[in-house]
Formats: C-alpha cells, sequence, structure tokens
C-alpha cells in the first residue's frame, strides 16, 4: 500500500539531493498590528470582526490614515499580506459617511476584478449597509451595465474597459464622475513597458473628465516589491505618491531552493532539460496529495509540460486534478479552475505568469519554476503563490541551459541580495500619446493652451488638425472624425490588429478558441504550425493575412514547431553616440524589416529536428528605438566567418542579460548582430525595442550600458564550459578560444 509523505519529509529528502546548487531559508515572521482608528464606521468593525479580523496589520492603519486625508499613497508589500484592506477600508469608510461618494477599482485582468468583487460583497454584506459594487467588463449583460452606470457605489474594471467603454461615453456616467472619491490602481508594477505608456495615457483622460466634472480623486495603489514604485505611481497618475513599505503582514517558513539539472554532455556543457526534470519533480509531490503549482516561460511549455504530468499520475491521481492555465483561456475556464484550486479539487496547475497576479487561488504548499521568470521581480511574485498564509513552504527554481538561468543559479547572491528591477514605462512615446490624444479630443474639446500630462500638445493638435481629425474654432479643437478611436486602439499589443484563432475541427461548430499580436503570430500561427490549446494540439490550416484570421484544426501529432525569422536593420538617424579607440556606443532610431523564412518541426520527446518547411507572409516593417554596438578595428586574423560566430554569441548573451538590468518581458527586446552593417560596413550588434517607436528600453540600455556590458562578460567568464556552450557564447568555435576573444570584443566597446 503506498503511504503518503508530508511535506516535511519530502522536503528532507530534498536536501540530499546532488542536483541543488542553492538552499536559502527563509525564517517565520510574526505579524506587526495597530487597532482600528476610532474614526472607523462601527458596522464596518463588526463585519470585519466577524471575519476574524480584530486589529489591522501596521502598513494597512497606515494607508487608512492617509486616504481617509485625501493623500495619494502606494503601497508596497509582498504577496498575499492584505493589500487589499489598504483600499478597501478607506473607499467604504467614506461611502458609510456619504452614501453619494464613489470609487472606481482598476485590475489589469478580468480575473482579478471577478476576484476581488466577491471578496468586497462578503464584506458588504456583512456591514448590512447598501452598498452596491459591480464589475464593468465585457462579460457585463447590456441590462446590468445600465445600472451600475446609475447606482454603481464602487465600478470594478480594467483599464481596456475604462479607455473604450467608460471614458468615450462619459455622459452616461455623470454620478460616477460627479462624486468620485477614490481611484484604486491595483498590482502597479504590471504596468510596465507598453502597457503602462498606455496606461498613463489613459488616466491622463480619466483625470481630466473628473475635472470637467468638478470631482478631484485620491490615488491609492498598490504593488509588489519593484525597486522604483513612487516614481512609478507618480509616472503613471501625474500625481505626487506617499510611500507605505511597512509590512505588518506575518509569513510561515519557506525554503528557496535552486536546482540545477544533471549535465548530460560534458564538453558541450548540456544540461538534462529543466522541462524533463520539472516533470519528475512536480510528479513526487502530486502523487503525495500536495497542492503543487508549476510556473512555465511560454504558453507551449505550459502545454507541453502538462501533458506530462498528466501522462505520468493519471493512475495515482487521475488527468482531472491537473490543470493548466494561462492567458488566451476563456473566463469561465478561469474561474473554474481557480475555484477548483481554492476548493483544494484541483491538486496541482501549470500556468505562465498569468497566475502571477493576485487572484486568490487560496494555500499552495509548493512551487516550481521552470526556469528563471526573467525578473527578480517576477520571481519573488511567483514564490508568494507557495504558503500564502502559515506553515512551511518549498519554492523550487528549476534552471534551464539558457545564458540567464545558469548566472543567476552561479551567483546566488545576485538574486537574494539585489533590489528588484525598476519597471520603466514612457507615456510620451508619439505613436501612443497621438493616439490618445486622438482619444482625449473625441471625450472632451481641447483648448489650445491645455496640457496633457507634462507635454505641450499645441502641435500635435494643429498635426490633427491638417490631418482633418480634428476642427479648429478659435482658440478651441473640437473632434471632427466619423470614427470612434478608441476602438482601433489595443492598450497591450504592440500592433494594432490581432489575429483570429478560428477552430473548425467541427464543421458544424466553428468557433474562435483565442487571439494573438501580428508580431508573434508571423512565427507561431503561420500555415502547419502546430498551436497548443488547454494541452490539445491544433494545425494551422491557413492564416489568413489579409483578414487577421488563423483557420486551425484539432491534430494529434508527436512534434512541435519553430519558426526562424530574417531580420534587417536600416539606421535612420543617430541621436547619441559614445567612441572609444577600438569601438562605439550609438544611440538612435531605426527601421527594422522582418520576414519568417522557414519553420522547424522538433520531436516533443528527443527535441530532435524532423522536417521543415517553408513560410510565405509578407515582410513586415518596424521603425523603433536601438542602442547599436559598433568594432572599428577588429583582429584581422579571426576572418569574417570567426568574426562573425563570435558577434552571434555575444548577441546571445546581450539578448539573455538585457531583460534582467531594464525590467522587461524577453520579447520588447530583440538583440540581432550584422559583420556588415548597412551604414557603415562595420561588425555591429543591434539592441531594439520591439515596438513602434520604442518604449524607452533601448535608450535604458544606452544608459546603463556599462553595466549590461561587465554582466555579460561576467557570465561569459562563470561559464563552466571550456569554450563555449548554449549556456553562454552557443557552441564552441573550432581553432580558437571563443570565450576569451567574445570578452576581448566585449572590452574594445
Amino acid at each position: 500500500m503506498f503511504k503518503k509523505k508530508t511535506l516535511p519529509e519530502l522536503i528532507d529528502e530534498l536536501r540530499s539531493n546532488e542536483n541543488i546548487v542553492n538552499w536559502y531559508e527563509m525564517q517565520p515572521q510574526e505579524a506587526k498590528t495597530t487597532p482600528f482608528d476610532d474614526s472607523v464606521d462601527p458596522r464596518i468593525r463588526a463585519a470585519l470582526q466577524k471575519r476574524g479580523i480584530s486589529d489591522l496589520y501596521t502598513h494597512q492603519g497606515t494607508a487608512f490614515r492617509l486616504a481617509s486625508k485625501g493623500e495619494n499613497i502606494v503601497a508596497v508589500t509582498p504577496t498575499a499580506s492584505g493589500k487589499t484592506m489598504c483600499y478597501n477600508l478607506p473607499v467604504l469608510q467614506a461611502i458609510a459617511k456619504d452614501d453619494t461618494s464613489r470609487a472606481l477599482y482598476l485590475f489589469p485582468t478580468k480575473a482579478l476584478a471577478q476576484d476581488q468583487k466577491s471578496e468586497l460583497n462578503e464584506i458588504i454584506n456583512e456591514m448590512g449597509i447598501d452598498i452596491k459594487s459591480y464589475t464593468y467588463d465585457g462579460d457585463t449583460s447590456p441590462a446590468i451595465r445600465q445600472i451600475v452606470r446609475k447606482a454603481g457605489h464602487i465600478v470594478i474594471t480594467n483599464p481596456d474597459m475604462l479607455h473604450s467603454a467608460i471614458l468615450p461615453h462619459h455622459t452616461k456616467w455623470v454620478s460616477l464622475f460627479e462624486n468620485l472619491r477614490y481611484i484604486v490602481i491595483d498590482e502597479l508594477h504590471t504596468y510596465r513597458g507598453v502597457f503602462g505608456s498606455h496606461v498613463a495615457n489613459v488616466i491622463r483622460r480619466l483625470k481630466r473628465i473628473c475635472k470637467f466634472y468638478g470631482s478631484n480623486p485620491t490615488f491609492i495603489c498598490t504593488s509588489a516589491t519593484i525597486a522604483n514604485p513612487k516614481e512609478l505611481a507618480e509616472q503613471l497618475t501625474g500625481s505626487p505618491m506617499r510611500l507605505i513599505d511597512d509590512n505588518g503582514a506575518p509569513r510561515g517558513r519557506k525554503h528557496f531552493v535552486f536546482y540545477n539539472p544533471p549535465i548530460v554532455n560534458v564538453p558541450l556543457n548540456i544540461r538534462k532539460s529543466a522541462t524533463v526534470e520539472v516533470n519528475h519533480l512536480a510528479r513526487e509531490f502530486l502523487k503525495n496529495k500536495i497542492q503543487t503549482i508549476v510556473f512555465a516561460r511560454s504558453r507551449v511549455r505550459v502545454e507541453i509540460i502538462l501533458s506530462h504530468i498528466q501522462e505520468l499520475v493519471k493512475n495515482e491521481i487521475g488527468t482531472k486534478s491537473i490543470r493548466g492555465y494561462r492567458g488566451g483561456y476563456l473566463p469561465k475556464q478561469r474561474r473554474e479552475i481557480e475555484k477548483g484550486l481554492r476548493d483544494g479539487e484541483i491538486l496541482g496547475v501549470v500556468s505562465t505568469n498569468a497566475l502571477e497576479l493576485g487572484v486568490d487561488i487560496g494555500q499552495l504548499q509548493v512551487c516550481v519554476m521552470t526556469g528563471y521568470p526573467g525578473s527578480i521581480a517576477s520571481t519573488w511574485q511567483q514564490a508568494g503563490r507557495a504558503g500564502r498564509r502559515h506553515g512551511e513552504a518549498l519554492i523550487l527554481m528549476v534552471a534551464s541551459s539558457t545564458p540567464i538561468d545558469q548566472y543567476i543559479v552561479q551567483n546566488p547572491e545576485y538574486f537574494f541580495d539585489r533590489t528588484p528591477e525598476s519597471a520603466r514605462i514612457n507615456p510620451e512615446n508619439l505613436i501612443i500619446l497621438v493616439d490618445h490624444i486622438r482619444c482625449a479630443a473625441y471625450e472632451l474639446p481641447f483648448k489650445n493652451t491645455e496640457e496633457f500630462g507634462p507635454v505641450e500638445v499645441s502641435e500635435i493638435l494643429e498635426y490633427l488638425q491638417e490631418e482633418r481629425v480634428l476642427h479648429r474654432n478659435g482658440d478651441t479643437f473640437y473632434w471632427a472624425n466619423q470614427a470612434f478611436p478608441a476602438s482601433e486602439i489595443s492598450l497591450r499589443s504592440a500592433s494594432q490588429e490581432n489575429v483570429v484563432i478560428v477552430d473548425q475541427s467541427n464543421v458544424a461548430d466553428v468557433r474562435i478558441i483565442g487571439e494573438m499580436d501580428r508580431f508573434s503570430a508571423m512565427t507561431l500561427l503561420h500555415d502547419e504550425a502546430i498551436y497548443l490549446h488547454e494541452g490539445v494540439q491544433f494545425q494551422v490550416e491557413k492564416l489568413d493575412w489579409d483578414h487577421k484570421k488563423a483557420y486551425v484544426r484539432e491534430v494529434d501529432v508527436e512534434y512541435y514547431t519553430d519558426a526562424n525569422l530574417a531580420v534587417n536593420l536600416k539606421v535612420l538617424e543617430i541621436d547619441k553616440s559614445r567612441i572609444s579607440g577600438h569601438g562605439a556606443v550609438y544611440q538612435g532610431d531605426v527601421a527594422v524589416t522582418m520576414i519568417p523564412t522557414i519553420f522547424k518541426k522538433i520531436k516533443l520527446t528527443t527535441f530532435e529536428n524532423i522536417g521543415s518547411g517553408p513560410i510565405h507572409l509578407p515582410e513586415q516593417e518596424l521603425h523603433t528605438r536601438a542602442t547599436w554596438l559598433e568594432l572599428k578595428d577588429t583582429d584581422p586574423e579571426l576572418g569574417t566567418k570567426i568574426l562573425e560566430q563570435l558577434l552571434l554569441g555575444i548577441a546571445n548573451v546581450i539578448q539573455h542579460i538585457v531583460p534582467i538590468m531594464v525590467m522587461c518581458d524577453r520579447s520588447d527586446v530583440h538583440v540581432t548582430s550584422q559583420i556588415k552593417a548597412a551604414h557603415t560596413g562595420l561588425p555591429t550588434i543591434f539592441i531594439y525595442d520591439h515596438y513602434p517607436g520604442g518604449i524607452g528600453l533601448a535608450d535604458d540600455v544606452y544608459k546603463r550600458f556599462d553595466e549590461v556590458k561587465q554582466a555579460a562578460a561576467n557570465l561569459i567568464k562563470k561559464c563552466s564550459c571550456k569554450d563555449g556552450c548554449p549556456s553562454c557564447i552557443g557552441n564552441e568555435i573550432e581553432g580558437i578560444n571563443g570565450k576569451q576573444k567574445s570578452i576581448q570584443l566585449l572590452s574594445y566597446l
């Protein structure tokens, strides 16, 4: 008979595993509390006491005091430390005191909004005060929408909905905007890069409308740990902020363990696949009925790991108790999975970072990460999913062979001692700014002297007048176009049009199963590509590029596909340069043309190449910001071919280092090398923003170039291979010491 082991027993067994390279134990912490303020309504107090809350954590107390005085605050505390009380308490207090007060809650995703609504409604019911809180998103039915507009005290929504459905129709929301006391922005750290730059502009439009209706709301922001929460909150809201970071919440004991898979090929320093190791580790916990969450970097990985783990444990616990969870699943599926996790019906979940956010999934005991999540901030967020309240928890990070994973595992102090990264946004990106000025002009006429954030906008208004989008009368600009601007602007993606994925496996029931942005679709949804959804494989039968639709059909094959992208760059303008003896670093505007060339079929089990095919798609052009490194004189003995390989290797390392340095997703910044750049004929490495107009990431690399260069050289030096391997500069180069030469080339820059 199989005897179940407990988590402490499994942790002890794990200690003797030779693949563990670092074991970090976080001591439990006691709660720090403060009594309720005297001003808190007795009905709210009674409701909270019923829920077992008799006093507040220190950070909740501070937040209540400051927000009640009308100060804008940003509260920064780790996952599961009771952040919601920081905003729920002042909001409920304001409405209990004055029934006409209103509040607007913004969450980055629908799932979070749903989650918060149910928690809020429980407190409201126990208070016995008639406070109406509603979610307002794409799933809200028209009948309820009317009630929300007229009577909702607390409107819970997401930035996309605010941008396209609430602000453009503000005349239907008069009672909300006239009495708006609080604007709550939760999960502030997710508003970075493209998305954050858009949202900062949406909030400028929101403040403009509030001013028109005579209200001046207070902002309450909450964030996970990042390096610059106050700066980000001020940039996003355009208002001065007070920072609250005295976390008073308790936490249980946590074991944070780095696991490096064994080397299977010594000369090439190739390690066993992280995915395979994760499957076996997760299986141990699951068959002992210990609730486990597995994080994977990409959608494809989630689906591969999911099908493998389901196969491994189907006899012990059945496949239904292990589920996948990622963007692209429909809301109903997601709600069902979240509920199953809270009730304990679902034992294991394999997720992309969609579950990094504060969706309440109750008490998971183990968190396994497939590879380093890409930033220190993300890693702590994912780790916060295990052992959320008390009791022991285990976090396992299984390193892959990528340069960055090996760097983190070999330098654990870099991870544990360094503050998390800064989140960067650039609301003044011209493409984004012009889009939102169009939206703002549709909402309310613009005065010539009016400010929109810190920017002087009269030039943009005149440009829009020439384009016949606006009409000028005296010193005021009016909207003069038929179209409705907000509907064509997506806050989330780098390109305006998404490709819709249509499943036609069953001719009688053709349905839409997801969508994807245009640039990703070139490599993931081309003809014959294998697209994975909920662990089911679909083959793309036809990608209709003109109408942005991909038609797929369910298949059952033993491989997945991977596409190659050919990239060409032209330098348009140089803004800044630093020139030294052997090389130079430049910053400026570039035009990137991309065209997918071929795709490979890769076997699921052995990862070997079993076939390929061409991709026929038009090339796409992207105008963006870049930083590039130029080598003026190189060792003539190297020869072109070897130099080209060295450049490729350095580009590979930089591609992995940059996202850690500037806190962005790996897909936000691309690195490419050219042996003869078109504008100079010199060996060059380009680092560019993968977004029209750029969002300030490549500019950041220029500013911090010395740090990036140092980190790249360290990674190559510290790699345990002899002369180059997939974990650093790629495979070894015959006849020369590739690592030595790469470090030398870096020092020239």
